[in-house]
């Protein structure tokens, strides 16, 4: 018995955080301020959903805990000078609902849609899903399929990354401890384009199995002029398959072409095998989910 409760001492211990203090930022410059005042001992707090599971298991323990939730500057979806901004502490729930992006960019509220679940998409932030870099996190793969641009201000001032160099590895990014993201920045598509994000999922909410993002235009001759393909789960990082896209521009999006892209994708992830699935099985279902996106993708394209 004794035994017994000093076990259940340690596993309830565990999940609870360890000591830390809050810090309130009303504006970008107080984030700032304070996390370069405790840099590497600080983490922002947006939506929460990735930070505090991980403090209360203990696997990370910020000394301080920057919470952002009152820098209303920073929730908007707007469209400027052919782009859709959207700011660092805008909801999943408002780009899922977002008549801007249905309009503009469908793919966004589609991804969002498919976010963990209501209560997560409620509070959760696509900033923070992003700065978060899980592989297995939805917007990723949608970042690199739209070519994104993250807008990143620090205590040297504003500066601007390609989302393809962005993600560094499992859970890091180029985004050092004294910085925040602020925004992405989405170029608008031309017309007779098309996107979707296609996600396997053991369950409703759960993390994918394996994701797909395509978005690609065509031109009058239905030959493809531009395509972008990310895949989400299949890499320590989200991956953008080049050499898939490579073998579509130029190329009529027939079933051949699509299977050759599939293909290629296919050879370009780099999956694990895990509880989700054995790395062959991911491999299959990611040359399954490109063939679905790109035929999706190619139909929302020419309006069917």
């Amino acid at each position: 018995m004794l035994l017994w409760l000093k076990l259940r001492r340690k596993k309830i211990l565990a999940m609870i955080p360890r000591t830390f203090e809050a810090l309130f930022a009303n504006s970008i410059p107080d984030a700032i301020n304070f996390l370069q005042q405790h840099k590497g001992e600080a983490k922002i707090l947006a939506g929460g959903h990735s930070l505090i599971p991980l403090m209360k298991l203990r696997l990370v323990s910020p000394a301080y805990v920057v919470d952002i939730n009152n820098i209303a500057e920073l929730s908007y979806v707007k469209e400027e000078d052919g782009h859709i901004l959207i700011g660092g502490l805008t909801r999943h729930v408002a780009v899922e609902t977002s008549e801007l992006l249905k309009m503009k960019l469908p793919i966004l509220p589609e991804t969002a849609f498919v976010i963990g679940d209501p209560q997560v998409r409620n509070l959760g932030t696509m900033a923070g899903l992003l700065a978060h870099a899980d592989p297995s996190g939805d917007y990723g793969a949608v970042m690199l399929a739209l070519e994104a641009e993250f807008i990143i201000v620090g205590p040297g001032g504003k500066r601007s990354i390609k989302a393809t160099e962005f993600f560094v590895d499992l859970f890091t990014t180029k985004l050092e401890d004294d910085e925040l993201l602020t925004e992405v920045r989405l170029p608008l598509q031309p017309p007779r384009s098309g996107g979707v994000y296609l996600k396997l999922e053991r369950k409703v909410g759960d993390f994918a199995i394996v994701g797909v993002a395509a978005q690609l235009t065509l031109d009058d001759n239905n030959i493809c002029k531009s395509v972008g393909i990310g895949l989400t789960a299949v890499g320590s990082t989200p991956l953008k398959a080049v050499l898939a896209e490579k073998a579509l521009i130029g190329q009529e999006l027939d079933d051949e072409h699509i299977k050759i892209a599939a293909d290629k994708a296919s050879t370009e992830a780099n999956p694990t095998s895990d509880l989700r699935g054995s790395q062959e099985y991911k491999r299959e279902m990611v040359r399954v989910f490109v063939k679905r996106a790109l035929t999706k993708a190619k139909s929302n394209a020419l309006g069917k």
